[in-house]
């Protein structure tokens, strides 16, 4: 399986529900370095498994709608603990939506699966993968 990585970053500002959270219950701020990884089994006819310049805007245009903002006062999310695990599937299914509307023109046909990983520090980070 061949894979390409892009790479771009998100802040924001959120609070968590339930005791488990302790401290981070309270509004507080992150800042993710976000990657997303595109596989395909073989490469398109130009040799690429994804146009790096498309796939790149196409999650900047992604992470844009959550970017300096409270997710808590976003509806789409409303009543979520909005997690690093949460937000990398969130991320995914926009990601997956972007790339079916045909964001990645026609490097984007033959993408088998997408897998997209928060870093909310250097010692932890989140992954979701999925199948497109």
């Amino acid at each position: 399986m061949f894979s390409l990585t892009v790479r771009d970053h998100l802040m924001i500002a959120h609070s968590f529900k339930g005791e488990i959270f302790g401290p981070a219950q309270g509004l507080h701020g992150a800042t993710y370095l976000v990657d997303v990884s595109f596989e395909r089994s073989e490469l398109d006819q130009d040799d690429l498994v994804v146009d790096i310049g498309l796939a790149s805007e196409a999650l900047k245009t992604t992470l844009a709608r959550f970017n300096m903002k409270n997710l808590d006062d976003l509806p789409e999310l409303a009543g979520r603990n909005t997690t690093t695990e949460f937000m990398a599937k969130t991320i995914f299914d926009h990601m997956a939506q972007a790339i079916g509307s045909g964001v990645l023109g026609e490097t984007g046909k033959g993408l088998e699966a997408l897998t997209v990983t928060l870093s909310e520090s250097h010692v932890a980070w989140a992954s979701y993968r999925g199948k497109l």
